[in-house]
């Protein structure tokens, strides 16, 4: 096989900033489209027929990033975190590194230490662990620079993962408190600026780039707003309200307009919505120990009660004033796929929303657009909804054949197939178009919480287990 990932480079303006990327450089792939401009993409992930290699893994949720001749992922094994450099041709290990588990962050169940997925340009790879923060290697394997960050408070665990952009590494942690984004020096490691979001306090959105006119941005997701950042200052110049409290997929641009899905829980399904009592009365007639603060036995009945845990945000065993308007808040949000307008300045609610869809709204899965259609993929049951980008015009709604199962992975595209990766192990490939009626769906027989990679012909899927090369036509010599 040959395998050359040909580079891509993104001239942003601000001063000559630029960004040296390779075709699927850092999660979901170009700018976190999951598209592909690819030929001879598998359609069967057959073992027999046109697997290239398989190379056995410690676990690990991160997904497979490319360099011209590498795969990069993490993983961790113990108190070790690990990074792991594989040949793309042969699936040899070129090389690990390890650093030390310094802090004991709380995490999901369902998520694990090596979630976040590197990121790779011409000369860098970087990668971020919650229980140690980011370290950047050459692709050799030599270290760079380490940048201590955390300990993090997520009750999700930290999921974001790292993007470079030109000569800075960015990165949003978003947490219980003190959620934030920064930017550091790709050269060393050193902080070139970091900017609070208070109002982001549970999800994990990795950014996008926007550029508009002379002002490179980033956009990024968080609890109810969507927020556009000056990538050279850090300010944050945009925003548009009306999100979920919960934001965790990759907002997908196209064509001058952000799509994003968010979902918080089956109360913020429409008309499922709880309205609390302000703090003040629940205070005057609940307050039985007199502290000012709501705690769980003073909690109203009701739905929300059930709540107090998650918005018992600095864990004190009972709720102030914020903490109470932050439930108040999230119970009042809405699960949806939206469709925001990108750019402008200040407050561009009203200006900013093109359309919105509140129906069967995942909470992990990114949105897709292919082949002029956007795909919404359910997280339980692999129910799939697709839509005109423009309108949000409903065009299908149904489950693929074969493919019922959950989904963490974000479905990704290219050479005319759009992938569905759920979490057994079943893989459904899809025609471009909007069609539900699979071309094929295979079984890996692995657990599966990564989103593949899509370069020359060949598919990198990463299972609990090991990392797989599936190869096409594109594929072979």
């Amino acid at each position: 096989m040959l395998l050359r990932c040909a580079a891509v480079f993104l001239s942003l303006g601000s001063g000559g900033v630029a960004a040296i990327q390779s075709d699927w450089s850092r999660f979901r792939g170009p700018n976190g489209t999951g598209v592909a401009d690819v030929d001879g993409l598998p359609v069967e992930l057959d073992r027999d027929e046109n697997l290239a290699w398989r190379t056995a893994l410690p676990p690990g949720h991160s997904s497979p990033v490319l360099s011209d001749t590498l795969v990069f992922l993490t993983a961790f094994e113990g108190d070790e975190l690990l990074t792991f450099a594989i040949e793309r041709e042969s699936g040899a290990v070129a090389w690990k590194r390890a650093l030390p588990r310094v802090f004991d962050c709380r995490i999901d169940q369902r998520n694990n230490r090596a979630s976040p997925t590197p990121a790779v340009d011409g000369d860098l790879v970087v990668v971020f662990f919650q229980d140690f923060g980011l370290a950047a290697y050459d692709h050799e394997g030599g270290e760079r620079w380490r940048h201590a960050l955390g300990p993090f408070d997520n009750v999700y665990g930290m999921g974001a993962s790292p993007i470079l952009v030109g000569g800075a590494v960015v990165l949003a942690c978003d947490q219980n408190v003190d959620s934030f984004l920064l930017a550091l020096s790709k050269k060393d490691g050193s902080l070139l600026w970091r900017k609070a979001r208070p109002w982001a306090k549970s999800g994990h959105c990795t950014p996008v780039l926007h550029e508009d006119g002379e002002r490179p941005q980033l956009i990024l997701p968080g609890s109810f707003y969507l927020d556009g950042y000056d990538l050279e200052t850090g300010e944050r110049t945009w925003w548009v309200k009306g999100l979920s409290f919960e934001m965790k997929s990759v907002p997908v641009l196209h064509e001058g307009v952000v799509y994003i899905n968010g979902y918080g829980s089956p109360l913020n399904d429409p008309g499922q919505q709880v309205v609390m009592p302000d703090f003040a009365d629940v205070i005057g007639e609940r307050d039985a120990d007199d502290d000012g603060r709501v705690s769980k036995d003073e909690m109203p009945p009701g739905k929300a009660a059930a709540w107090f845990e998650f918005v018992d945000l600095d864990r004190s065993g009972a709720l102030d004033s914020g903490e109470w308007t932050y439930l108040q808040d999230a119970l009042a949000s809405h699960n949806g796929m939206l469709a925001i307008r990108a750019g402008g300045a200040g407050d561009r609610t009203k200006e900013g929303l093109v359309w919105s869809y509140h129906r069967s709204v995942p909470q992990l899965p990114s949105p897709l657009i292919y082949d002029g259609v956007l795909y919404m993929l359910g997280d339980q049951g692999g129910l799939v909804t697709t839509f005109r980008p423009a309108s949000g015009e409903v065009l299908a709604r149904g489950r693929v054949k074969g493919a019922e199962d959950a989904f963490y992975a974000a479905p990704v595209a290219g050479d005319g197939k759009v992938y569905l990766v759920g979490e057994s192990g079943r893989l459904a490939v899809l025609p471009a178009g909007g069609s539900l009626e699979p071309l094929a769906v295979s079984e890996l027989g692995e657990r599966c919480y990564a989103t593949p990679a899509l370069a020359e012909g060949c598919l990198y899927q990463r299972t609990e287990a090991a990392l797989y090369c599936f190869v096409g036509d594109g594929g072979r010599k």
